[in-house]
């Protein structure tokens, strides 16, 4: 009998920092380098799709994308049908956990996370894919032994995250002596940083003031 293809982990986010971290920890895992492709928006992780073939999809749910995580996943499994979904999030609610559900994710998790989080979430997440890939099951095994010793994987350093977003679409902000209207919030290199309506630009969120 053939060996199975060794498992190929796709992660999609806007952080570098997440992006290194979620590597870092695969690779803790004993995952080779190899396996592992990081980019920071969906229209990157389909390009990679001429060259590099993910069973393992780890996203941001990308909400003010063309494409968002879940239709990402989608895309990807036009070529790629056995390819799992997980799913990163600032906003987690029934809606968000419906759809994750609806789209068969190995989980969603709330941002922002601590290592410790992802750590745990990520390895629930794989003890589960084993009971599908016997190889994986030995291989956690070797890594990872007991549940006790499942703990003491070496963790990365967790990158500094931002908060919850704290402004969103519609909401109303101070800017001088001017009220505007907040059009998107987005996270730039880490910063989060919104467009108002009918304004250029775009404004570091820790400059506005709810109106």
């Amino acid at each position: 009998m053939n060996a199975p293809p060794p498992l190929n982990f796709l992660v999609v986010d806007p952080l570098a920092g997440v992006q290194s971290f979620a590597r870092q920890l695969l690779e803790s895992y004993g995952f080779a380098a190899a396996n592992i492709r990081c980019c920071s928006k969906p229209e990157d992780a389909l390009a990679l799709l001429a060259e590099f073939r993910p069973q393992f999809l780890i996203t941001d749910w990308f909400p003010k994308e063309a494409v968002n995580g879940i239709a990402l996943h989608q895309q990807i499994c036009r070529q790629v049908p056995d390819c799992r979904l997980s799913l990163l999030s600032f906003e987690v609610g029934p809606e968000q956990q419906a759809q994750a559900q609806a789209a068969g994710a190995r989980f969603l998790l709330k941002k922002p996370f601590t290592g410790p989080e992802l750590k745990t979430t990520l390895r629930q997440a794989l003890e589960k894919l084993a009971l599908e890939r016997p190889d994986l099951h030995q291989r956690l095994q070797q890594v990872m032994g007991t549940p006790q010793a499942a703990h003491r994987v070496a963790l990365p350093p967790m990158p500094v995250m931002p908060a919850t977003p704290p402004l969103k679409p519609g909401d109303k902000v101070r800017v001088g002596n001017a009220t505007e209207v907040v059009d998107t919030v987005v996270i730039r290199q880490g910063e989060l940083v919104v467009q108002l309506k009918n304004k250029a630009g775009l404004v570091p969120a820790d400059k506005l003031q709810r109106a």
